[in-house]
């Protein structure tokens, strides 16, 4: 969309002749005595203006350009929940566990979908979507060539059918049939990546029936194990790829690539570099891939950090003279090699660094992220602690980040929590700052990863800020971009502590009950208790007993849900907050439930339930009070009892009860 001034801009360009003519003319009225050198100095400067007038041609806006001008007058909205949480408001996720369990659903769902798109095509044969998803169409998820071709092998290669493509390569070789050799690369690639076996796809809902065993049936319970399974296998024996690789009647440089990347993924470092030895006796030139992949494992085929370093140093060289320009993933994954190579990490790494800026490569996030890994954790072992942080932040201050490496969402973090163990206020502001940068937000990774860097943030704020800058930013954070975990709420009713602001627990408490922490003991506990400490003004009490009745919902609610059980403080402490408020009735129930819990009530309740008794004239309620303290045992009932027969006007039978209660206690002669 266009600015105002563009309207105007474009107006005065289509006019702009027509006001040079005229320009003498509109001046000739006015008697300025031009002289004839002036008028032909500006006849020139009218031609020249003339001749340079260039008329822009039509512009060409993308399909999202009306969206991107309207989101970029949108902010975020510190009150709602997530943007992917807003088709169903009444299932918002409120807690932690809530967000695991609706995001699994969603991509529960999404497979679902997804499984009953590609599994009926027909159905969903027109796009109406502007601009057009490719990724949300269907899929061709079954095969369609069934005769022995090396068509029929791309297909399998396309439908990443690991097992039909192998299968079907050895038809192909059993019958004599030449394969072409990029038809070969792609093979290799699908088989290393896999490491020798079947992706795990989209299932539909399976039965009860299933012929699966127990084992399988596991395995293809929750998505996270499923995406991340093949990861974990390892590179067996008698590998297929390796197979294959050995029949090939002619080997290149993306063959052996193939394999010494997929054996490095999969567990088998030593392996890949006898793989790459063989190549180049075989007088073949590795690539960028081969490197990087080498670089990675080199630690893990030396033991100690001087070994690991000259691994890393040789193959540096050996790119060099077979003429290999390195990129971002050979330099960051030299970093991320150097973090496990002890003291030699921190000498080496601003070393890489200028290595990066010589050959014009810019570090991404993941660069700075394993310098700021390998230097505190030198500072950590012992040594004093490096500015490298503040160094890093005033390279990137107000720079937008786009994503170039997997471990860039590591960076923002990592970083909050240098700034947290080192109570540095001021570089977590920074930090924030860059988050704020563009589109930097994205970069912050995973709801973990997000919640985590958040949880740092907030826990350094409430150690090292005023309270009405803490409760800014909580204000802010919650719940729109990260749920405070019990920890977080433990540090922000320190803080509240600290500035003297306990009027704030109500609301405090009502906020714990919205993100799922009104079952955590200790948390109630602690709440009560800052209640119940000291005493305030007569509408701070009020709410304060509001809050405690509250509590004891959640105490007295269903068990299995809540998890909280009573003991001696938590009663005492609800029991006095509803005394200070003159909730009497209350108090007295909570006085019952000591009974009930078999929890001996403390002596000085009881005095302070006395006194209330005294002012509010209830004799009766004292009776039952110094009672109950007899049916407790407790050495403080002849105390309880003397008082009650010394403040208030008894009948003659509630006399001879306290009477003999006071007796009762005295000690025998």
């Amino acid at each position: 969309m266009a600015a105002p001034g563009w309207h105007v801009g474009r107006y005065i360009q289509r006019n702009s002749r027509f006001l040079l003519n005229n320009f003498e003319q509109l001046w000739g009225h006015r008697s300025f005595a031009w002289t004839p050198a002036l008028q032909q100095q500006a006849a020139e400067a009218n031609k020249e203006s003339t001749e340079t007038i260039v008329i822009p041609r039509k512009k060409a806006w993308s399909k999202e350009a009306v969206l991107e001008a309207l989101a970029s007058t949108v902010s975020m909205d510190p009150t709602a929940y997530p943007y992917q949480f807003q088709d169903d408001p009444y299932l918002y996720p409120r807690t932690s566990s809530q967000f695991k369990l609706y995001s699994l659903s969603r991509e529960s769902g999404k497979s679902a979908a997804k499984y009953f798109i590609d599994s009926n095509p027909k159905f969903f044969t027109k796009d109406f979507a502007e601009p057009h998803i490719p990724c949300l169409m269907p899929e061709t998820v079954s095969l369609r060539l069934e005769e022995v071709s090396e068509e029929a092998l791309k297909e399998r290669i396309s439908l990443r059918k690991v097992t039909a493509a192998v299968d079907m390569y050895d038809q192909l070789i059993q019958a004599g049939t030449a394969v072409s050799m990029e038809t070969c690369h792609d093979l290799l690639d699908l088989i290393c990546f896999y490491c020798d076996r079947d992706p795990v796809q989209n299932r539909g809902p399976q039965t009860e029936d299933t012929e699966d065993s127990g084992e399988e049936a596991k395995r293809r319970r929750g998505r996270a194990h499923q995406v991340s399974d093949f990861f974990k296998s390892t590179w067996k024996e008698n590998h297929n790829a390796e197979r294959i690789f050995n029949l090939l009647p002619e080997r290149d440089t993306q063959c052996y690539s193939a394999l010494i990347r997929g054996m490095v993924m999969h567990g088998a470092s030593a392996k890949a570099f006898s793989l790459y030895t063989d190549m180049l006796n075989n007088r073949l030139t590795a690539d960028v891939h081969i490197f990087n992949a080498l670089i990675s494992a080199a630690p893990d085929v030396r033991e100690k950090y001087l070994e690991r370093w000259d691994a890393i140093t040789e193959l540096l060289k050996q790119m060099r003279q077979q003429k290999v320009q390195p990129n971002l993933m050979t330099f960051n994954n030299v970093l991320k090699a150097l973090r496990r190579c002890g003291f030699l990490a921190k000498s080496q790494a601003p070393h890489v660094i200028n290595e990066m800026t010589a050959v014009g490569i810019a570090p991404s996030l993941a660069s700075f992220d394993h310098i700021l890994t390998i230097f505190f954790k030198a500072a950590s072992s012992g040594q004093s602690s490096p500015a490298i942080l503040e160094e890093i932040m005033s390279e990137l201050e107000g720079t937008s980040f786009t994503c170039r490496d997997p471990d860039d969402v590591r960076f923002f973090s990592n970083a909050m929590k240098v700034c947290l163990d080192n109570k540095d206020l001021e570089l977590a502001y920074r930090v924030q700052s860059l988050v704020e940068v563009g589109q930097n937000r994205r970069l912050l990774g995973d709801f973990y990863q997000q919640n985590l860097y958040y949880g740092h943030f907030f826990n350094l704020l409430c150690m090292m800020e005023n309270i009405d800058t803490v409760l800014k930013w909580y204000r802010r954070l919650t719940p729109s971009l990260f749920y405070p975990n019990p920890h977080g709420v433990r540090e922000l009713l320190q803080a509240l502590d600290a500035d003297n602001r306990l009027d704030l627990l109500p609301t405090i408490w009502k906020d714990m009950c919205s993100l799922g922490h009104d079952n955590k003991n200790n948390l109630v506990e602690e709440l009560v208790a800052l209640m119940a400490r000291d005493r305030h003004s007569p509408e701070v009490q009020e709410s304060f007993a509001e809050c405690a009745l509250d509590v004891k919902s959640a105490y007295t609610g269903d068990k299995g849900r809540s998890g909280l059980e009573w003991n001696i403080s938590s009663l005492s402490h609800i029991t006095s907050l509803l005394l200070r408020a003159n909730k009497t009735q209350q108090a007295w129930d909570m006085l019952q439930l000591f009974k009930s819990e078999n929890r001996v009530p403390p002596e000085e309740l009881l005095e302070d339930f006395l006194s209330v008794c005294r002012s509010d004239g209830s004799a009766q309620r004292a009776v039952e009070l110094v009672q109950l303290s007899a049916a407790f045992c407790l050495s403080a009932t002849p105390k309880l009892a003397k008082q009650t027969l010394a403040d208030f006007n008894l009948t003659e039978n509630q006399r001879a009860v306290l009477s003999e209660l006071e007796s009762a206690g005295e000690p025998s002669d």
